[in-house]
């Protein structure tokens, strides 16, 4: 399936009670990119990052026909991120009641780009949010590329909602991290890392296992990752291929006269 522009798919039930609302990104050269928002359908709902601005009518045609947005009581954002808050703003003037979880940087962010910091809610890794019939934990992931970003584990499914730690540039969409072939994975999973955390490399190994052992205490049932298909019991797996990307080459993108190139190859 060949994806040119920033293509929205059907939305999915990836636990009892949690939507994914998918889209998929294309990146000339490297393959494609999930982007993903989800939906907690808890006693107080929840919807985990809002997707990109250029969907901003899809994204919010699949949110309305999974809840309506006025029954949003928290819009989690794991990062200010342009893919995470590109529809932040549009999502709070359906959802009055809703409050933006986030940290004090991101606050500060959103009030630098002009969004309302007077709906933040804020929350620190340690910290959980209490939803009525489940707590949501706030966590570090293990890798990151901006410094308020908080994952969340939630702990009535057993899903951790890992930001951008796991993505994986892939070639071709996929239902199920286990879908795609290993060795893809893995490469697409280094290669996504090094682009999106440099900074693993310099990380000492003592560190590291530290913020992992956290992860692989929390024994999460699914990974739910806002660059990766759900991912059913491959925490070790996805772990493996997180260390793996420390020692690799450091990320070099294509120059001018490259990009050039590679776009014109595509549009023949």
């Amino acid at each position: 399936m060949t994806i040119n522009l920033p293509t929205m798919f059907e939305t999915r039930r990836v636990t009892p009670d949690t939507d994914a609302l998918c889209a998929y990104v294309p990146l000339p050269g490297y393959g494609v990119l999930p982007v993903y928002a989800f939906v907690i359908h808890a006693a107080e709902p929840v919807l985990v990052d809002t997707g990109l601005a250029a969907l901003r009518e899809d994204l919010l045609q699949a949110l309305a026909a999974v809840i309506d947005p006025a029954e949003l009581r928290w819009i989690w954002v794991t990062h200010m991120d342009a893919d995470h808050i590109g529809n932040l703003e549009a999502v709070l003037t359906r959802a009055d009641s809703a409050k933006v979880v986030t940290t004090y940087l991101g606050m500060g962010k959103m009030g630098l780009m002009g969004l309302p910091a007077e709906r933040a809610w804020l929350l620190n890794p340690g910290q959980s949010l209490e939803l009525g019939d489940r707590r949501l934990e706030a966590i570090v992931p293990p890798s990151y590329d901006a410094p308020e970003t908080t994952g969340l584990y939630d702990s009535r499914s057993r899903a951790l909602f890992s930001a951008d730690c796991f993505g994986a540039l892939m070639q071709e969409p996929a239902e199920s991290a286990a879908a795609i072939e290993p060795g893809a994975l893995r490469d697409g999973l280094v290669t996504w890392t090094t682009v999106d955390a440099p900074w693993l490399s310099l990380a000492d190994d003592t560190g590291m296992r530290a913020i992992t052992d956290c992860v692989r205490r929390l024994d999460p049932e699914i990974i739910l990752g806002s660059h990766l298909p759900p991912a059913h019991g491959m925490m070790d797996t996805l772990l493996g291929h997180l260390d793996a990307a420390r020692s690799a080459p450091r990320f070099e993108g294509p120059d001018q006269t490259a990009l050039e190139r590679m776009m014109a190859g595509q549009a023949t």
